[in-house]
């Protein structure tokens, strides 16, 4: 397994799309909404100017996207970490989390929310990549935790 990162580009739109959808899939059936899933062409183009997108490529074949925002100086937003359901399981989440934490050098803190039901996101989040919870909210109906990983 050979991974590596590329840039997102407006051109990627459709693929990105696809990518979501496919690891949003279950979100949407479960909770009957998720904002990441059924987006349009458009609004994913708007989404990579607004949220840089890094396609997360295994031999060549995108199986993933990470994004993050600068929200303010060296504190970044992950506004998505997906990985397709078919290549979960393989480390290529925590390889994901570490590319942008080796790409964003002057990052002091990243900052993320998920469901606070999907239980194996929070053990990836806690113990594959070190993030905290730091507090819960409601995203619409569903209750999600706020999760944080301050640099030492």
């Amino acid at each position: 397994m050979n991974i590596d990162f590329r840039k997102a580009e407006i051109s990627d739109a459709e693929r990105l799309v696809k990518i979501y959808n496919s690891s949003f899939y279950a979100d949407f059936i479960k909770y009957g909404e998720c904002p990441a899933y059924g987006r349009s062409k458009e609004m994913m183009e708007k989404s990579i100017i607004d949220y840089p997108k890094f396609l997360i490529m295994n031999d060549g074949k995108a199986v993933g996207c990470i994004s993050c925002k600068e929200i303010e100086k060296g504190n970044f937003e992950v506004g998505c970490l997906c990985v397709i359901p078919e290549f979960q399981g393989r480390g290529i989440g925590t390889a994901a989390m570490e590319f942008a934490k080796s790409y964003y050098k002057d990052w002091k803190k990243f900052t993320l929310v998920t469901p606070a039901d999907k239980s194996q996101n929070v053990k990836f989040y806690t113990e594959k990549c070190g993030f905290k919870i730091q507090g819960s909210e409601m995203d619409g109906d569903v209750k999600v935790f706020r999760f944080v990983l301050e640099k030492e």
